[in-house]
């Protein structure tokens, strides 16, 4: 079955294609003479080098193949046999996913090639672009090349060429990706699983002899390499160096040295003054730079002279993973790390990140920064399964992974507006008129976000509601949902999206509708401040983002009426047990988040709205309201475990649903449990009932 993950997005697989032509029709008894290879690389057609290649099959070509394919024993009198070429292909084929147009065909013609020539036939995984066509065009009368490919507006050139037509059906699979993508087949996984859904055509397949045209996806994940799991698991405020070593401007170099040396340190920020905005940075290696090059003469020159410049930082709460990857992409040994408000609060070195045994083997925010098309962003994105599974296997937490998956999210969120950006620009759109913010919202926002999300996001901008600022971010919005559905990222089932009008306002737009919100309380509201209240900025100034944040936190606690309406839809769930604890299921699975998340994360909301707690996270929320004494501690203490066992169960359950082929959701299979999971699960789920009583309390409210 090969290596490759089954999250892999289709949009970004590297693979071969692969057509034969043969001398005959039955597969057993066919011998190869002609095979062409060209070759996808992250869902991109290369066509140098290709596999282009006639093949002595050692026996006359019948004529009625040669009317087919043109190849008469002439042609292939000089060309090498296949016991020559097997070594290669062989080489060629190992690991690779391999594409083809009835490509059980082809797989037995090797198979047999490769039994003549005393070689082993490690049988590769396969996509069938005709299953594939099935399934996006279910009621076509015929499925061969032409036909497909008129279908799909392509041109079909040197037909019956094993080049010509490995040409036309990697042409064929890319334009079929989009379509499969509007069916909801995303993944490798998932166009393997539909494709083995036709029982009939493997049947058939089989009955001429020919191999599976598709194998079924693996039960799980395959191995991959070990990861050192703490920069997944620490922040930068958890390693850097604080406070900063700052010196003047009008410092001398030799000034500057005295500082590194008394103080054992590696860099000194250069600053206008001791207290002003830092404006660069002196390292050792600058030091010694100048040493050699000047031999110690101009230490009297202004540290300024010397610094790099401007000074690049990493914010305190991002992950150590996220300072891995900013580091290697700028290729410096040293970053400033500044505190939400942009202040420099301290630095980080590489001998920081080396004394904590981070290291290079998975680093996603590297290669989401480095990116600069769709399909690459599709392929950093998908990896995000293969680093759940390594991370979970390390034992790290379910509410750790969320936070790691909610990091990639959002960034994936900030290139998406960028490449937005990059776009309109092109198309002579110009710059943004004003300054914004591009917001994640619900999950992604609160740094909950598991492997099914969808997009919730809004943009706010510091200008007016109609004219110039509107089209511009009317557009803009457009792509930046266009991008992430693209890359994995469906559209959000709700409309939540900055390409709906409601969801991108001018400020005083933003302040009119929360404040629209609040006056009426009706339940389309009541969900949408369920989303809005947990935004997250990912792009832009703070400004726009924080006036309206602080806006609606100030606005909601003089709002005790929509307040309770809050409070009560919170509380309107009941945990999924029925008689003697039994969970209660719709077809052997029960939906945690509806059933279990949901009155968690809303209750948690409902305590913080009230009481002026402007944290994110469900769990820092309950904190917060333990740390207030609005409820008993031990409940409240119950309820955040309760949270992460469920989070747990879901995130367990779509890794195995991920690379089965089957969607992720949040609907986790009961009976597939064992019993201590079946019970814990269950213990988890009583809590629903606990978190009703905690938001139902007055003490709860102030």
């Amino acid at each position: 079955m090969g290596e490759l993950p089954g999250c892999i997005a289709l949009l970004s697989l590297d693979a071969l294609v692969l057509d034969t032509e043969t001398t005959g029709l039955d597969a057993a008894t066919a011998r190869l003479v002609q095979l062409g290879i060209v070759r996808l690389e992250a869902g991109e057609l290369v066509l140098e080098p290709e596999f282009d290649l006639l093949v002595d099959p050692e026996r006359p070509i019948p004529p009625q193949s040669t009317a087919i394919h043109g190849i008469d024993d002439a042609m292939v009198a000089e060309a090498p046999r296949f016991v020559d070429l097997a070594p290669d292909l062989l080489s060629l084929l190992d690991g690779a996913l391999v594409i083809g147009h009835n490509i059980g065909f082809d797989l037995a013609i090797l198979k047999h090639e490769l039994d003549r020539a005393g070689r082993e036939f490690r049988r590769p995984r396969t996509l069938d672009t005709l299953l594939l066509a099935r399934i996006a065009y279910p009621t076509l009368a015929n499925y061969d090349l032409e036909t497909l490919a008129a279908q799909l507006g392509l041109d079909v050139k040197d037909r019956h060429t094993a080049i010509g037509d490995a040409r036309t059906t990697a042409a064929i699979f890319r334009a079929l990706v989009p379509k499969l993508r509007t069916g909801g087949i995303r993944t490798l996984a998932e166009a393997e699983r539909a494709s083995c859904n036709f029982s009939g055509v493997m049947l058939r397949a089989q009955e001429q002899g020919w191999l599976e045209p598709v194998l079924p996806p693996a039960e799980a994940l395959p191995a991959t390499a070990r990861i050192d799991s703490f920069p997944y698991r620490h922040r930068v405020r958890d390693v850097m160096s604080a406070p900063p070593i700052t010196v003047a401007a009008t410092a001398t170099l030799g000034e500057a040295a005295s500082v590194l040396t008394e103080r054992s340190v590696s860099s000194v920020i250069v600053a206008p003054d001791a207290a002003g905005d830092p404006t660069g940075i002196l390292t050792e290696r600058d030091f010694l730079r100048t040493l050699v090059r000047h031999r110690g003469e101009n230490l009297s020159d202004r540290a300024a002279s010397l610094m790099s410049a401007p000074l690049q930082t990493v914010p305190e709460n991002a992950f150590v993973y996220q300072a891995l990857g900013r580091m290697k992409a700028l290729g410096f040994r040293h970053l400033g790390v500044a505190n939400a408000r942009g202040e420099l609060v301290g630095v980080l070195t590489s001998g920081d990140l080396l004394r904590q045994r981070a290291s290079d083997a998975i680093v996603l925010g590297e290669e989401l920064e480095a990116v600069r098309d769709v399909p690459a962003l599709a392929r950093v994105w998908s990896r995000l399964p293969q680093v759940a599974a390594s991370l979970m296997a390390e034992g790290v937490s379910p509410l750790q992974i969320s936070h790691v998956i909610s990091e990639e999210l959002r960034t994936l969120t900030r290139r998406a507006a960028e490449l937005g950006e990059r776009r309109l620009e092109t198309a002579g759109r110009g710059l943004p008129p004003v300054p914004y913010n591009v917001l994640v919202l619900g999950s992604g926002g609160r740094g909950e976000s598991l492997l099914h999300p969808d997009q919730d996001n809004a943009i706010v901008f510091d200008g007016n509601e109609t004219g110039e600022e509107q089209h511009y971010f009317e557009a803009l919005g457009d792509h930046i949902a266009e991008i992430l559905n693209e890359v994995g990222v469906p559209y959000c089932r709700g409309g939540v999206m900055a390409k709906n009008a409601e969801w991108r306002h001018s400020i005083k737009g933003w302040k009119d509708v929360i404040g629209g919100w609040l006056r009426r309380g009706d339940s389309r509201d009541v969900n949408y401040v369920d989303i809005f209240y947990d935004f997250r900025q990912v792009l832009g100034p703070d400004e726009p983002a924080r006036i309206v944040q602080d806006h609606a936190y100030a606005q909601a606690r003089r709002a005790p009426g929509f307040l309770k309406i809050l409070a009560a839809m919170a509380t309107d769930y009941r945990a999924p047990l029925g008689l003697l604890g039994r969970i209660k299921t719709e077809g052997d699975r029960v939906n945690l988040k509806s059933r279990g998340l949901l009155p968690i994360t809303g209750g948690a909301r409902v305590l913080a709205m009230r009481n002026g707690i402007q944290t994110h996270s469900t769990h820092d929320r309950l904190e917060a309201a333990r740390s207030q004494k609005l409820a008993n501690s031990g409940d409240l203490t119950d309820v955040m475990a309760a949270h992460e066992t469920l989070m747990e169960f879901i995130l367990r359950q779509q890794l195995e649903d991920i690379e089965a082929g089957v969607p992720p959701s949040t609907k986790v299979d009961i009976a597939s449990l064992a019993k201590p999971d079946y019970a814990r699960l269950r213990d988890a789920l009583r809590q629903v009932e606990v978190m009703n009583t905690i938001v139902g309390d007055p003490q709860a409210f102030g």
